[in-house]
């Protein structure tokens, strides 16, 4: 077991099955050093667990779940990439999208719910650059979307 999902069981979650491709692309890509990792939605099981707009139908908090969810979603498309989370040496960028009312001043404290696992998960290599945007919808009416790049060791 990775580092990374050692983590994980103890913080009580578990990475769940990686989301098949929505559409027309791929469920990751390496090139060199470099895992690019696609936009995922708050799924398990191939079921929404959020839906709705940020602000309306969900809480603060319940997006911020939310996109905590994305995260462990692309960490999953990660060890199917990889094999190995342990690869993983740093993220270095995290693109978070919150479907919400218009005028939603706080999409940063939602897609928190990604970077604040991150962080706990990896330390310091979890720090990332990062977006935060409020949207007027998102596939499925899932409240986030994250996307994510990561360096390999």
């Amino acid at each position: 077991m990775s580092r990374i999902e050692s983590k994980l069981a103890e913080l009580g979650l578990t990475l769940p099955a990686p989301p098949p491709p929505g559409g027309n692309y791929l469920p990751f890509r390496v090139e060199g050093k470099t895992l690019y990792l696609p936009g995922a939605i708050p799924s398990r099981e191939g079921k929404v667990q959020y839906a709705g707009k940020v602000g309306d139908d969900i809480t603060l908090e319940q997006g911020y779940e939310s996109a905590r969810l994305c995260a462990l979603n692309l960490l999953a498309c990660a060890k199917l990439a990889l094999g190995d989370l342990d690869r993983i040496d740093h993220v270095i960028s995290v693109s978070g999208y919150v479907n919400c009312v218009p005028g939603f001043p706080d999409s940063p404290k939602v897609i928190n719910g990604a970077s604040d696992l991150l962080v706990a998960l990896m330390g310091d290599d979890g720090r990332h650059v990062r977006a935060a945007v409020g949207v007027a919808g998102l596939p499925a009416h899932s409240a986030t979307e994250v996307q994510m790049i990561v360096a390999l060791k």
